[in-house]
């Protein structure tokens, strides 16, 4: 680590024209991936951000091309001031550390900044260039699905899959089908949703893919900070649908309950990943704070599959078997965490 940090510190310096010793580097809080975030001060007071992505373990060109399509096509998204790939260095406008989770921890806040970022999901459904972007196909969407039999079943809990499996992912890809194809983020998260000169600004864009209408409506309401009612959620989908009928994207064939079936397809194929996922950050890569989000998405899934009665059988499963062993294995993790970490 300390000599990427002297490489980028020496990399960052050269593209100003500086000495080493005039850049004042501080570690910014890094995320799920590999890669981490340096913030540099120069001598003027003015900041950038350098993100640090190795590149054997972080492709990093999909984040320029994303980026800097997504900056000429007036969405914002920092600009891009400075790539080497061959090092995984990119330098960045500094966006500050004001993002809008933080504010859902009050019902005001939360009901605000959600409407600030739908209006802001608008304007990168009209904007964002499709074309570009690899396909969100079924099979990846399917693969996602299969990583919570793999990683949050079978290595994680020790349980078998259940038998609905196979039935359960062709139900929710038939239903996501039906949806339009549009540029989508894919992690379209209050914590990805910047505050800074008073808007709201986009992070973490280098996984964008054209893919189905409404994933990051449903990535965004059932996220992880805010949850709304059942009633709640069926307003906001409905007004969403409203908007995208009025400028065009979807046909009056979507109705509202054909609509909100394929948001909550596209919400349950979600939250399955991350069921999945979330355990393999524990067991791969040695990130076992993931695992306190499980009852969390749990939650969400729960609530999403109500929408889908067909799946009413795997609904039970979820209920009865995997909810128990899930809450169970986690205090028997968080028992021999303790255990292993005396006051």
């Amino acid at each position: 680590m300390t000599l990427r940090l002297d490489a980028l510190r020496h990399w960052i310096a050269a593209q100003h024209r500086l000495p080493q010793e005039a850049c004042q580097l501080t570690t910014v809080a890094g995320d799920a991936s590999l890669r981490g975030y340096c913030r540099v001060t120069f001598p003027d007071g003015t900041t950038r951000v350098v993100m640090d992505a190795p590149p054997a373990l972080e492709d990093s060109q999909p984040f320029v091309t994303i980026g800097r399509e997504w900056h000429a096509a007036g969405l914002p998204v920092p600009k891009i001031h400075a790539v080497d790939l061959s090092w995984g260095f990119i330098e960045l406008d500094d966006l500050g550390n004001d993002s809008l989770h933080h504010h859902f921890d009050i019902e005001s806040g939360a009901r605000e900044g959600t409407s600030q970022a739908l209006a802001l999901l608008d304007k990168i459904e009209r904007l964002a260039p499709v074309a570009s972007l690899p396909s969100y196909a079924a099979d990846f969407l399917e693969e996602e699905m299969d990583r919570f039999p793999d990683w949050g079943l079978t290595r994680w809990l020790g349980i078998e899959t259940p038998p609905q499996w196979p039935e359960v992912k062709r139900h929710l890809l038939a239903h996501i089908a039906r949806l339009p194809t549009v540029a989508v983020h894919r992690d379209f998260d209050a914590m990805n949703l910047m505050i800074h000169r008073d808007r709201l600004w986009i992070i973490d864009f280098q996984g964008a893919l054209a893919g189905p209408l409404g994933y990051d409506l449903i990535s965004l309401l059932r996220g992880r900070y805010h949850h709304w009612s059942r009633q709640e959620m069926d307003l906001w989908i409905e007004d969403f649908r409203q908007r995208c009928l009025a400028a065009g994207r979807i046909g009056p064939d979507l109705d509202a309950e054909t609509f909100r079936a394929g948001v909550e397809a596209i919400g349950a194929q979600r939250q399955l990943k991350i069921l999945g996922q979330f355990c393999r950050l524990c067991l791969r890569d040695g990130k076992p704070r993931y695992l306190d989000w499980l009852p969390h998405f749990y939650g969400h899934l729960d609530e999403g599959l109500e929408a889908l009665p067909a799946l009413g059988d795997f609904h039970r499963w979820l209920r009865e078997s995997y909810r128990p062993a899930m809450e169970a294995r986690l205090v028997e993790q968080r028992t021999t965490s303790d255990a292993g970490n005396p006051p």
